[in-house]
């Protein structure tokens, strides 16, 4: 069964503007524009009345500054995301959009395609479920919405997806050269992978104490109590 529409409250006060930012959305296949608003106070009025998923919310309204819009919508519990829309190029304000919970920043003048992109995105986090397994499940989810992957340069997600595999198949713990073998890369490969997930905390390192010399080192996923 597929999902519902997303349904999204453009803020806008300018008419021409919210009418090309309400074409926009309608055209994004998933979307739909429940309402647009010109001012803090109608946005705010209308999401007490009629709950949103999604606010594409303009920044400098005539009566509200839309970080005021933001508060308001946490402190009266409503439960929606923000897509922070300005012109505004300071990152100071940035800051403050991410601290209150905003899900994106799009900076005007944005083309379609741009916010094709930011709803695509949104869609997709939206769609995740389950519970995170680690952190690395958490950093996947997270690099969904903002467009990142969460991975050091050179590593792949589905790579690092298969090593934690074969780490939850050995709780005893893997060395760098067994988990290599296993999913098909050199032994240098498979320990950027496992030294990444010991970053993470979704891994941790035990050294082996057998023959002689050094230690080997092994990696495992601890077991949840």
């Amino acid at each position: 069964m597929s999902r519902a529409a997303i349904s999204v409250l453009v803020v806008e006060d300018e008419e021409i503007t919210a009418e090309a930012n309400r074409v926009y959305v309608e055209r994004v296949p998933g979307f739909t524009v429940a309402g647009v608003a010109r001012s803090g106070g109608e946005a705010l009025r209308f999401l007490r009345r009629r709950p949103v998923d999604l606010v594409l919310l303009d920044l400098y309204l005539p009566d509200l500054h839309g970080l005021e819009v933001v508060r308001a919508i946490r402190a009266g519990g409503l439960m929606c995301d923000v897509i922070a829309v300005t012109s505004a190029r300071d990152l100071a304000m940035v800051r403050s959009a991410v601290s209150l919970g905003v899900s994106q920043y799009l900076l005007k003048p944005f083309t379609y395609a741009t916010l094709l992109e930011k709803l695509t995105r949104y869609a997709r986090f939206k769609d995740e479920a389950g519970v995170a397994a680690g952190q690395g499940d958490v950093d996947r989810v997270l690099g969904t919405l903002r467009g990142s992957s969460g991975l050091p340069k050179g590593l792949s997600r589905d790579t690092l997806d298969a090593v934690a595999a074969e780490l939850r198949e050995r709780p005893d713990g893997l060395a760098a050269q067994a988990v290599a073998d296993a999913i098909g890369v050199s032994r240098v490969t498979a320990r950027r992978y496992l030294e990444h997930l010991v970053e993470l905390g979704t891994a941790v390192r035990m050294p082996q104490y057998g023959g002689v010399g050094r230690p080997e080192l092994l990696y495992r996923i601890p077991m949840e109590r």
